[in-house]
């Protein structure tokens, strides 16, 4: 008895661990799915431009690398799907088992019920039970304990057509998922299948670039050289804004103290005198020690772009608005990350992300309020930089610029067109966000 007992409680406890287990949110799932597609379905425009075309770029194989990494993403996401099916399914069964084991412990309780009825269904029996009672309250109470009887069997009658209806549920949902699973199988095999065909394409690819590798290497050159001039004037205006806010910061500090220095001169404080008890009294009085003043070090602030009431306020708005900021672009897609991106044999650090548009003089954007700090021409395109407190982010490659130096800017606001990519058939910009003069991931900061 008692091994029984243990064996039906190791059981619970086994259905209380699975069931108890996290389960991806099927709500997320869906939603990074669509994103991913979504990506795939603009990655494939852009690669439609850029295949087959004579003129080999690190454009090219960049978007056909996105492509596959998308790819991969999408099929890891058809197998979190399937394995969350699975999840759903096998759970769904030990419920079944559970309201199987359920329903028969039922209709043996209630088939009990019904062979004492049967046994005892005479009226003379039931008359009998009421008037043997010792007394009026016990034949009351006999009463009441027949009509609780009978309410008994028919919640018995009852539990048990639900449970039925609840097997049936389930098993109907059983079909429903296994259905979906079919489906999500058949579109693994066929996104597999398309992965193997952008693979055998990109070797193809991989083959012909190897013979026009020193072409290839010239264009990172030519990149590198552009990223590295770019980066240079925008921590020249970064740190110009710095010296500013520090030369306003000390001129504010030093007229406050010549300020208290005049203020003391204006109204000294002087010892009120003391009047000896003796006037022939000869008084020695004793000097005060000297109080050496301790000179308390300059505390240099976290920033000199966070001390006036307006940068703090941005400041503080641009750290709330984490992951929520708008792109730069629409329908724009990241052909190379932040930090080190390679092609082929190939590598170079990006000082922030590349984006490819389906073509070129799309709007640029402003992703957050601030002031234009800097516009310049980098030879093959334009740049404008805006500073949002100790934030700066950087809009480079644009065939035209709409603001000026010193603009106000609102979140959202034009500011110029995209430029065109290295085969001149689609759009590109690139998009870079600094804290004060440090290089930061903008992919976090931006709306997923």
């Amino acid at each position: 008895m008692i091994r029984k007992i243990a064996v039906q409680l190791l059981f619970s406890f086994f259905l209380f661990s699975v069931a108890a287990q996290p389960i991806t949110d099927k709500t997320q799932l869906e939603k990074e799915r669509q994103d991913i597609q979504r990506e795939l379905k603009e990655i494939q425009g852009l690669y439609n431009k850029v295949k087959g075309q004579t003129k080999l770029t690190i454009g090219q194989l960049a978007v056909l690398n996105r492509k596959i990494n998308l790819q991969e993403q999408y099929i890891g996401s058809i197998s979190k799907e399937l394995r969350t099916i699975d999840d759903d399914i096998y759970l769904s069964e030990l419920e079944i088992y559970r309201l199987n084991k359920q329903i028969d412990t039922l209709k043996t309780q209630y088939a009990r019920t019904v062979v004492y009825a049967y046994k005892n269904k005479s009226n003379y029996d039931y008359l009998n039970f009421i008037f043997s009672a010792s007394g009026f309250n016990d034949a009351i109470k006999r009463i009441a304990y027949l009509k609780s009887y009978r309410t008994y069997r028919e919640k018995q009658v009852n539990i048990i057509l639900e449970t039925q209806q609840l097997i049936a549920k389930r098993k109907e949902q059983q079909l429903g998922r296994k259905q979906s699973k079919n489906v999500a199988l058949e579109n693994q095999t066929k996104q597999v299948e398309e992965l193997a065909v952008q693979k055998k394409v990109k070797a193809e690819v991989v083959s012909q670039l190897k013979s026009k590798e020193k072409d290839l290497g010239n264009q990172i050159a030519q990149k590198k050289k552009r990223d590295r001039d770019l980066n240079n004037a925008i921590v020249a205006i970064v740190k110009r804004d710095i010296k500013a806010a520090e030369d306003k910061a000390k001129a504010e500090a030093e007229a406050k103290r010549k300020a208290n220095e005049i203020a003391n001169k204006t109204n000294p404080v002087t010892p009120p005198a003391t009047k000896p008890d003796n006037p022939e009294k000869k008084v020695t009085t004793i000097a005060e020690p000297k109080v050496v003043k301790k000179t308390v070090p300059e505390v240099k602030p976290d920033s000199y772009l966070n001390l006036n009431a307006k940068d703090v306020a941005l400041n503080s708005s641009f750290q709330a608005n984490r992951a929520l900021l708008p792109w730069p672009v629409d329908n724009g897609v990241v052909t190379f990350g932040f930090g080190t991106n390679r092609i082929d044999n190939l590598s170079f650090d990006n000082p922030g992300i590349t984006i490819a548009t389906p073509s070129q003089g799309v709007m640029v954007k402003a992703v957050f309020e601030g002031e234009v700090r800097g516009i310049y021409n980098l030879g093959d395109g334009m740049a404008v930089t805006i500073r949002h407190g100790k934030y700066f982010t950087t809009y480079s490659n644009l065939a035209g610029v709409t603001v000026s130096k010193g603009d106000m800017v609102r979140t959202g606001q034009q500011i110029g067109r995209a430029g065109s990519n290295e085969a001149g058939n689609a759009g590109q910009i690139d998009f870079i966000l600094m804290v004060e003069t440090k290089n930061v991931d903008p992919r976090p900061w931006l709306r997923r």
